[in-house]
């Protein structure tokens, strides 16, 4: 087995223990982490293809990695689980589900049993930072509050964020990094007596008498709670293209899991799609595990996440082609997985402009390219008249720092539901607002040349929500502003402490140290680094580059700091020309992306699957919506878009953008009826209780 897959050393994460429990693959004997997922040790063994779907043969393999869509589904001692949530447990015997799974004997007989019933003060859907947040609040006022979560830890996607976050430290532990805000989250839960959490638990359904069905791994149960909060967080937006059902095309957010969570270096070489943060930050987190990444396109003219993030991987080598997007993805459909990704440049309408086309080799294609929240059972419950709030992406998509501070504001908006007192500060709403902001305006970068023997260069120059930099000053000589949106200012004599530079989550500030050459030849200057000590030998000679990646000339490692108080950050002492003092921010880690010459002759044609779970393709969808269908349940009953697994949770945004390409006006289209149950649910589960288990 392929154990070099495994990741042994990252850059911030601690390592994880060997695999050490056996299970079966199609027969082949594997290893697993405890407690880890079937699809992580199935990609730490290099098994990529975990079926293929019995209409079309198409290979089957990961892309969410979030029990959101059914693409990893397998057969689990004869049970068809998905591989995404479903722990390896020793002897465990997985195959592929090439097929429908056979069906019990006709004289199977089973003891119906009446769900358990549950009353709770309030129950929260979600685990995440909106979630525990807002549970934290009315734990702290004696609230009975259970959280529902179908992870088998808390903090949401906290858990795959190994960056130093944005926004304001009172408010959202800004400059800490989102794994241990995850794990500081987690423990305040769990020292509040009134709060309970249920682990591996999914809600498939609110009910018209106010109740909400839930399914733990043994069995189902029933909760009625007085107040709900729906914190379910997003799932991520896909795009249909030739080859998008590559295996080796998927989620960004799947990627952070296996790289983050599960320590798998999934990928060799993987190319990015989409300039919002999720993708810039995807493609900061494969160079952090060693993996190299191609290039990352967005459609629009610029990258809609932070400027900050662009350019730090701009400043490694990464290059980022704005207006234009993946024209198809090739590869073997059947046997193989994705070995090239062809994108061209795009005009003010969207069009791809002919001769622009490139193609690159690589494994894996990162679909970064939006957020849909996962809101089915908040409308739901708003349909029956349940007292039903919600917090995080699930009311509106933005930041991770926001959904903290929502559901803070949340949490005491529900207590005084409730009949509990208590105070939201006038300026909360106001502090939400600006943490939910998207970037403002872009200011030139102008250094000043100092005569001082250190200061600081702060190229945070986008009007972002992010204030760090100023409490970490020693001196309070780095000053932001009556608001954290506003961008931060050096004023004083600086101690050359570094705090700033270890500190800043845009990795925007270094040191420049005139003191170091008494000839004036040379600069000093202190750069931040966060891909390991291994990867910066002293003495080494490196390409340097300016805040956005463009070549300025060379320099010299001589010295890295790196103390536990830098937090897992590395300080590289730079040596430079002192004409290039005011230029340098980094230094590139990659050299160009080079397209191949020869592109190779496409193997997956030009009707892109649009609906995984059934492999339907876009060519039908068309057909059916030029014939006149415009109701979303009359399209599941013709083509069976949105008849699998997933329930429509991947295809449905697909369909409303086919039907804008036909030029149909969205207002004509009815949407799917929201049914429970909202996720796969084992039978098993409505007739057996824990102690059948036991």
């Amino acid at each position: 087995m392929n154990e070099q897959r495994r990741i042994r050393r990252h850059p911030v994460l601690p390592p994880l223990p060997d695999p050490t429990v056996p299970f079966l693959f199609n027969g082949q004997p594997l290893l697993a982490r405890d407690g880890e997922v079937i699809s992580s040790a199935l990609y730490a063994a290099g098994i990529e293809i975990f079926g293929h779907h019995p209409r079309d043969g198409g290979a089957q393999g990961i892309f969410c990695v979030n029990g959101q869509c059914s693409q990893c589904t397998v057969l689990v001692d004869g049970r068809p689980l998905k591989a995404c949530m479903t722990r390896v447990r020793e002897g465990m015997r997985v195959e592929s589900c090439e097929g429908a799974p056979l069906m019990p004997p006709d004289d199977a007989r089973v003891d119906i049993r009446r769900p358990s019933e549950h009353r709770v003060d309030v129950l929260v859907l979600g685990g995440g930072p909106a979630g525990l947040n807002a549970a934290i609040e009315l734990g702290r006022l004696g609230v009975h509050v259970l959280i529902v979560d179908d992870k088998p830890e808390l903090g949401g996607k906290l858990t795959l964020q190994t960056h130093q976050f944005f926004g304001s430290v009172e408010d959202c532990w800004a400059g800490t990094r989102g794994v241990d805000i995850g794990r500081i989250l987690a423990d305040e839960i769990a020292a509040l007596p009134t709060v309970d959490a249920w682990l591996e638990t999914t809600a498939v359904g609110v009910f018209a008498d106010a109740k909400v069905g839930v399914v733990t791994s043994t069995e189902y149960r029933i909760i009625e709670p007085t107040v709900m909060l729906v914190a379910l967080g997003a799932r991520e937006k896909s795009l249909a293209f030739p080859g998008c059902d590559l295996p080796g095309v998927y989620g960004a957010g799947a990627f952070q899991t296996l790289v983050n969570r599960d320590l798998v270096r999934s990928s060799e070489r993987l190319f990015v799609v989409g300039g919002g943060n999720v993708g810039l930050i995807g493609a900061y987190h494969a160079l952090q595990a060693g993996i190299d990444v191609v290039g990352l396109v967005e459609a629009l003219p610029e990258v809609g996440g932070y400027k900050v993030h662009a350019d730090k991987i701009r400043r490694l080598g990464v290059p980022i082609w704005t207006s234009h997007t993946v024209v198809k993805a090739d590869g073997d459909p059947v046997e193989g997985r994705l070995e090239s990704v062809t994108i061209a440049r795009i005009d003010d309408r969207f069009q791809v402009v002919p001769g622009t086309d490139r193609t690159f080799e690589v494994d894996t294609l990162l679909i970064a390219v939006g957020l849909d929240p996962c809101d089915e059972l908040l409308v739901k419950a708003k349909d029956i008249g349940l007292r039903v709030y919600a917090a995080g992406d699930t009311a509106e998509i933005a930041e991770a720092s926001a959904a903290i501070f929502s559901g803070r504001i949340t949490g005491r908006r529900i207590a005084n539901d409730l009949g509990i007192p208590v105070p939201i500060p006038e300026d909360w709403d106001d502090i939400a607002a600006v943490l939910r902001s998207r970037p403002g305006k872009t200011v030139p970068f102008e250094p000043a040349d100092r005569p001082d023997p250190v200061y600081p260069l702060i190229r945070c120059v986008q009007e972002i929500p992010c204030n760090p930099c100023e409490d970490a000053c020693p001196d309070g000589l780095i000053h932001v502003g009556s608001s954290i949106m506003d961008l931060p200012r050096f004023s004083g004599a600086c101690l050359g402490c570094g705090e700033c530079v270890a500190v800043c989550p845009g990795l925007a500030i270094n040191l420049v140290f005139n003191d170091y050459d008494p000839t004036g030849r040379t600069a000093l200057l202190m750069l931040p680094f966060e891909m390991g000590t291994g990867r910066v030998p002293l003495g080494a000679t490196v390409q340097t580059v300016d805040m956005e990646g463009n070549p300025v000339g060379t320099g010299k490692v001589v010295a890295v700091r790196d103390r536990p108080e830098q937090d897992r950050r590395q300080l590289v002492m730079l040596e430079v020309p002192a004409p290039d003092k005011l230029t340098v921010a980094g230094f590139t880690m990659r050299g160009p992306s080079r397209p191949v010459d020869t592109p190779r002759v496409s193997s997956t044609g030009d009707d892109p699957i649009v609906c995984r779970c059934e492999r339907v393709r876009k060519s039908v969808i068309v057909a059916e919506l030029r014939a006149g269908v415009r109701d979303m349940n009359q399209l599941k009953a013709l083509a069976r878009v949105g008849m699998g697994g997933c329930g429509g949770k991947t295809c449905s945004d697909l369909v409303r953008r086919i039907a804008r390409e036909e030029g149909i006006d969205l207002g004509e289209i009815t949407p799917g009826t929201i049914r429970p149950l909202l996720a796969e649910t084992p039978l098993l589960q409505f007739v057996q209780g824990e102690e059948d288990h036991g």
